[in-house]
C-alpha cells in the first residue's frame, strides 16, 4: 500500500507493507473515496495493523463497505496478515444496529485475520437493548474479540502513536493522499508490465526484420502506446517515495524498521524499473537504426518538394510581379504583396534551414557511401534557395527604393502646391516688416523646393540604376520592356517636378519684385510721414524759440540770416515729403493699388507747411520791420555832426516812433493760419521782454528829440 502526502509528519501504510493484488483501485474509486474504511498505517502492540471503520449518521451502505475490506484486506502481506487486524470501529455518530451489522460482517469478510474489534461508543451510550447482545459471549462463534470502549479508553489497547487523531491520537492520516499514492502505484504497475510486453514486440521484431530482410523496410515502425520517458520518471518518483518512508517516524516518535516480508513494493518497483530500461535502450537503438534508414529518404523527398516549389510557384510569382508602381499607395501595396511572397518563401526557407542541418548531421556521422549523395542533395538545395533569396532582396529593394522615390515626389509635389498656394494669394501685409517676413518665407520655401528636387533627382537616379542592373536572369525571364515603362514613369515625374518647380520660381521672381515694390512703397510712406512730423517739429520751434528781434540793427540782421536758413531747412524737408508723396503714387499706380497713407498724409503736409509759411513770414515781417527800428534809430542816436540836418529832420523822428508802435502793435497780435486758428510766437512773458526793449529804446530816441529841440537843455546837462 502507498503512503500518504509529502508531510513529515503524516503516517500512513507504507508501499513497503503490501503486495499487489488483483482489484484495481481505479476501478472502485468513487467508493474508496467515501472512506468507509481505511488503514491508517498504525499497528496494535502485537504488530499488527489497525484497520479503521468511521460510521457516520447516514446509512451505510453495507454492499461498498464489503467491497472497501475486501480491497483493503488485500493489500497487506500474508506475513502482515498472519499478525492479524485490530478493527477500530468507531459508532460515536451511528445507531446500534448499524454497528452490530457490521461486526457480524466482519465475521464473514475477515474471520481469521481479525484478533480484536474495539467498538467505540458514544459518550452518551445507546440504550440497554446492547446488554441483549454481549459480544464476549460471541467471541467463539466470531472468532475474535469484541470490546465496547470510550475514546479516551481506546489507549489502553493500542499506543496513542498509533492511533489518529480522531481518537486523541497524534498518528495523521490523509485518506485522499494515501488514495492518490495508491492511484499511482497501481497505474504504474499496470502501464510499465503493458509497456514491457509492447517494447519486447518491437524489439524482437525489428531484430528479426533485420536479419531476414535488411533491405526492406519492416512494418514494424508503430510506437508504445505509453511514453517509456513518463513511465520511467513515474517509477523513479515512486521509488524515491518508497526509499524514504521505510523510516520515516511519526511526530517525532520512535522509528522503525519494517520486516523484510513487508518490503515486497520496492523490489517489484525496481525489478520493473530494470526491465523497462533494458527494453527501452533496446528500443532506442532500434529506433536509431530505423530512423538512420528512413531520414536519408524522408530528407531526399524534401529537398525535391524545397526545389521544385521554388523553380515552379516561387519564381512564377516573382515573374508576374515586375512594376514598382506610380504612388506612394501603389508602391506600398506592391510591397504588402511582396511581403506574401516572402512569407510563402520563408516557410520553405525553414525548411530548407531544417533539412541543411539534418544534411550537416548526417555528414559528420553518416556511412561514406551516402556522402556523395548527401553533397549532391546539399550542394543543389542551397544553390537554389540562395538564387531565390537573392531574387527576393532584389525586388525588396527595388520596391523599397521606389516606396521612397515616390515619398520624395509627393513631399516635393506638397511643397509646390504650397508654394503656388501661397503665391496664388494677393499680398496684404499691414506693414514693411511684415511684407520682409513674408518675403522671407517665400524664399525658404522656394529653397526647400530646391533641396526636395535635388533629393528627388538622387531617389529617382537610384532607383534607375537599380533597373537597369536588373537582368534577366533576376526573374528569368527579358524584362526591357516591363523596365522602359518603370524607367518612363519615372523620369516622366522628375521632369514633371522640374516644370513645375520652373513655373513658381517664374511666380516668386514677380511675386519678390512686387513684394520688393511694397517694401519700398511702405517706406516712401513711412518717411513721408516722417518729413511731416519734421516739418511740424520746424513749425514748433519756429513758434516757441525764434522769439528774439535783436538789441541791435546787426544782431536783428544776424537773426534774420539765421531765419531765412531755417525757413530753407524747412523748404527742404516740404519738398523731400513731396517727393516721397509722388513716389508712392508711381509705386501704387505700379501696384495697381492704393495708397494707404498718401491720402491724409498729403494733406497734413501741405497744412503744415501752409502754416510754417505764414509763421514764417510773419518773423520775416518783424524782423524787418526791427531792423528798420533799429537802424533809424541808431541813426539818431549817433552824434553825428556830419549831417544835422538828417537828425533834425521831424519827420524821421515821426517815422522811428510810427515803426516802434507798429510792432510793439504786431507783437501783440497772433499768427492766423488759414484754417482760422491762432497761435503766438513765444509765451506772454518773452513777449514782454522783446516789447520792453524796443519801448526803452523809443523812450531814447524821444529824449534825444527834445534834446534837439531845446539845445539849452543840452548845454545846461553838459
Amino acid at each position: 500500500m502507498l503512503t500518504s502526502g509529502s508531510c513529515d509528519n503524516v503516517r500512513i501504510p507504507r508501499s513497503e507493507e503490501v503486495c499487489w493484488n488483483k482489484m484495481e483501485a481505479s476501478v472502485i474509486l468513487p467508493i474508496l473515496k467515501k472512506k468507509l474504511a481505511f488503514l491508517s498505517g498504525g499497528k496494535d502492540r502485537r504488530s499488527g495493523l489497525i484497520l479503521t471503520i468511521p460510521l457516520c449518521l447516514e446509512q451505510t451502505n453495507m454492499d461498498e463497505l464489503s467491497v472497501t475490506l475486501d480491497y483493503l484486506l488485500s493489500i497487506p502481506s500474508e506475513k502482515c496478515k498472519a499478525r492479524g487486524f485490530t478493527v477500530i470501529v468507531d459508532g460515536r455518530k451511528s445507531q446500534w444496529n448499524v454497528v452490530k451489522t457490521v461486526v457480524l460482517m466482519l465475521q464473514n469478510v475477515v474471520p481469521a485475520e481479525v484478533s480484536l474489534v474495539c467498538v467505540v461508543k458514544p459518550d452518551e451510550f445507546w440504550d440497554k437493548k446492547v446488554t441483549h447482545f454481549c459480544f464476549w459471549k460471541e467471541k467463539d462463534r466470531l472468532g475474535f474479540e469484541v470490546i465496547l470502549v470510550s475514546a479516551n479508553k481506546l489507549t489502553r489497547y493500542i499506543e496513542p502513536c498509533q492511533l489518529t487523531e480522531d481518537f486523541g491520537g497524534s498518528l495523521t492520516y490523509d485518506h485522499m493522499d494515501w488514495l492518490n499514492k495508491r492511484l499511482v502505484f497501481e497505474k504504474f504497475t499496470k502501464e510499465s508490465t503493458s509497456l514491457l510486453d509492447e517494447l519486447a514486440l518491437i524489439n524482437n521484431g525489428s531484430d528479426k526484420g533485420n536479419q531476414q530482410e535488411k533491405e526492406r523496410s519492416v512494418d514494424l515502425n508503430f510506437l508504445p502506446s505509453l511514453d517509456p520517458e513518463t513511465v520511467l520518471q513515474t517509477g523513479h518518483e515512486l521509488l524515491s517515495e518508497l526509499q524514504q518512508r521505510r523510516f520515516n517516524g511519526s511526530d517525532g516518535g520512535v522509528s522503525w524498521s519494517p520486516m523484510d516480508d513487508e518490503l515486497l513494493a520496492q523490489p517489484q518497483v525496481m525489478k520493473l524499473l530494470d526491465s523497462l530500461r533494458e527494453q527501452y535502450t533496446r528500443y532506442q537503438e532500434v529506433c536509431r537504426q530505423r530512423s538512420k534508414r528512413t531520414q536519408l529518404e524522408e530528407i531526399q523527398q524534401k529537398v525535391m518538394q524545397v526545389v521544385n516549389w521554388l523553380e515552379g510557384p516561387g519564381s512564377e510569382q516573382l515573374r508576374a510581379q515586375w512594376g514598382i508602381g506610380d504612388s506612394i499607395r501603389a508602391s506600398q501595396a506592391l510591397q504588402q504583396k511582396h511581403e506574401e511572397i516572402e512569407s510563402q518563401h520563408s516557410e520553405w526557407f525553414a525548411v530548407y534551414v531544417e533539412l541543411n542541418q539534418q544534411i550537416a548531421a548526417l555528414l559528420n556521422a553518416g556511412d561514406e557511401e551516402d556522402l556523395v549523395e548527401l553533397k549532391s542533395l546539399q550542394q543543389q538545395l542551397s544553390d537554389v534557395c540562395y538564387r531565390q533569396a537573392s531574387q527576393l532582396e532584389f525586388r525588396q529593394n527595388l520596391l523599397q527604393a521606389a516606396l521612397e522615390f515616390h515619398g520624395v515626389a509627393q513631399d516635393l509635389s506638397q511643397q509646390l502646391d504650397g508654394l503656388l498656394g501661397m503665391l496664388c494669394v494677393d499680398v496684404a501685409p499691414a506693414d514693411g516688416a511684415s511684407i520682409q517676413q513674408t518675403l522671407k518665407l517665400l524664399e525658404e520655401k522656394l529653397k526647400s523646393v530646391d533641396v526636395g528636387l535635388q533629393g528627388l533627382r538622387e531617389k529617382g537616379q537610384g532607383l534607375l540604376d537599380q533597373i537597369s542592373n536588373q537582368a534577366s536572369w533576376a526573374y528569368g525571364k527579358d524584362v526591357t520592356i516591363e523596365n522602359k515603362e518603370n524607367v518612363d514613369h519615372i523620369q516622366g515625374v522628375m521632369e514633371d517636378m522640374q516644370l513645375r518647380k520652373q513655373r513658381c520660381e517664374d511666380m516668386v521672381d514677380v511675386r519678390r519684385l512686387k513684394m520688393l515694390q511694397m517694401v519700398q512703397l511702405f517706406k516712401c510712406e513711412e518717411d513721408a510721414a516722417q518729413a511731416v512730423e519734421w516739418l511740424s517739429e520746424l513749425l514748433d520751434a519756429l513758434l516757441k524759440t525764434h522769439i528774439r528781434l535783436g538789441d541791435d540793427a546787426q544782431e536783428t540782421k544776424v537773426l534774420l540770416e539765421k531765419h531765412r536758413k531755417f525757413v530753407d531747412v524747412a523748404q527742404s524737408t516740404y519738398d523731400y515729403g513731396r517727393q516721397l508723396l509722388q513716389a508712392t503714387v508711381v509705386l501704387c499706380q505700379s501696384l495697381r493699388c492704393t495708397s494707404r497713407s498718401s491720402g491724409e498724409t498729403l494733406p497734413r503736409l501741405n497744412r503744415v507747411w501752409k502754416q510754417f509759411t505764414v509763421a514764417s513770414e510773419e518773423r520775416v515781417h518783424r524782423l524787418e520791420m526791427a531792423i528798420a527800428f533799429h537802424s533809424n534809430a541808431e541813426k539818431i542816436l549817433q552824434d553825428c555832426p556830419e549831417e544835422p540836418e538828417a537828425i533834425n529832420d521831424e519827420e524821421q523822428f515821426d517815422e522811428i516812433e510810427a515803426v516802434g508802435k507798429s510792432l510793439l502793435d504786431r507783437l501783440t497780435v497772433p499768427v492766423v493760419y488759414p484754417d482760422g486758428t491762432e497761435q503766438y510766437f513765444g509765451s506772454p512773458s518773452d513777449m514782454a521782454s522783446t516789447a520792453e526793449h524796443i519801448r526803452d529804446r523809443m523812450k531814447l530816441v524821444s529824449l534825444k528829440r527834445q534834446q534837439l529841440r531845446h539845445p539849452e537843455m543840452m548845454t545846461a546837462e553838459s
